[in-house]
């Protein structure tokens, strides 16, 4: 009774119709399932050198071999999925290394050409898919959130009672903030067509959207926060920065856990 998270079981009770019940306890041991879930919208392949920014799919790939080899190193069972093609590129958990090359294979060349509700298409196929993913299964998602899956597709996956973990990736400049870029001519491209174009900004235009880019992120880690899901923030593609975050995020579970 004690591991029973009532509030997510009363609103995964309510989106669902029916009395769910959320457990709060972490099978890594038992259970050793990994799923890795690549968001593949145009907008991840975002600042490739030489930009000096955030390069999310440099971050994005670095973030997705770290959990590969770190659930490899516990003989756990991976599997990996993602919409950049015409059909989902689907690979059920295994520990074959002809599926762990493929894995390897797609994040060094998969293409970014997912639409805006890849995430939320995603987190679908993963409930139509749970016949191969008991409870307590890891799955990791990978994406900036910029276009997140509403809150009900997040509940029906919980129901399944899987240890979702978002990896929030977002440039911490142009992203989870905004420069002071008021009166300067910005070039601006579309991340679909490459098209440039120069926007000038006013002062007040750049606070703006400061304020408002902070308070995206604050709402998305918050939604997660209420959800009772633990994401990682990623600001860096660099392997130290983001076994850093990764080990932060493990130690701050640890000590939930502990606390509870």
């Amino acid at each position: 009774m004690d591991t029973i998270d009532w509030n997510a079981s009363a609103r995964v009770s309510s989106a669902l119709g029916r009395d769910e019940f959320i457990v709060r306890a972490h099978y890594a041991e038992e259970a050793p399932r990994v799923v890795i879930v690549c968001d593949r919208r145009p907008e991840m392949a975002l600042y490739p050198p030489p930009f000096p920014w955030l390069s999310k799919r440099t971050a994005m790939r670095a973030a997705a071999m770290l959990i590969k080899e770190s659930a490899a190193s516990v003989h756990a069972l991976i599997g990996y999925l993602d919409f950049a093609g015409e059909e989902p590129y689907w690979r059920r958990p295994e520990s074959e290394r002809r599926i762990l090359a493929a894995i390897d294979e797609r994040l060094e060349d998969g293409g970014f050409t997912a639409t805006q509700d890849t995430v939320e298409r995603a987190v679908e196929q993963l409930v139509a898919y749970h016949f191969s993913l008991p409870q307590g299964t890891f799955v990791f998602v990978l994406s900036d959130f910029l276009a997140p899956p509403p809150p009900d597709a997040w509940l029906s996956a919980l129901a399944h009672r899987w240890d979702i973990v978002p990896v929030v990736i977002q440039d911490p400049v142009w992203e989870q903030s905004f420069p002071a870029v008021g009166g300067i001519a910005i070039p601006f491209a579309d991340p679909v067509t490459g098209d440039v174009h120069e926007v000038r900004l006013t002062e007040a235009e750049a606070e703006a959207r400061k304020h408002e880019n902070e308070e995206r992120l604050s709402a998305c880690l918050g939604g997660f926060a209420e959800l009772g899901v633990e994401p990682v923030l990623l600001s860096s593609a660099t392997p130290d920065d983001i076994l850093a975050r990764f080990v932060a995020w493990a130690d701050e579970r640890m000590y939930t856990a502990v606390v509870a």
